[in-house]
């Protein structure tokens, strides 16, 4: 089953541009592949956009505060655990 949609073309500069109703789900900037099957038949598929990558190179100087870290403050010790404490009771042992 399929839904029928009225589109309708108009003059956007030198090209033609198709007005596309909302209730398709489309956003701005979202783009279409169109295939002509017939003289008068179009075929309409939505593209996959690339995942958006986020550019980092203006962020440099924005946190003067932060510095970059040494390679000892890099490594990581061996922090304690709960369950190497004597006091610690097995919960999956223990039926109380």
């Amino acid at each position: 089953m399929s839904d029928e949609y009225r589109a309708k073309v108009f003059k956007s500069g030198n090209s033609y541009a198709l007005r596309l109703p909302k209730a398709l789900g489309l956003t701005e900037g979202d783009e279409m592949m169109i295939v002509r099957e017939d003289r008068a038949v179009f075929r309409m598929e939505a593209i996959d956009r690339p995942k958006r990558k986020i550019d980092v190179s203006k962020f440099a100087g924005k946190a003067p505060w932060l510095k970059p870290l040494t390679p000892q403050e890099r490594e990581l010790g061996d922090a304690p655990r709960i369950w190497d404490s004597p006091d610690w009771k097995d919960r999956r042992s223990d039926p109380s």
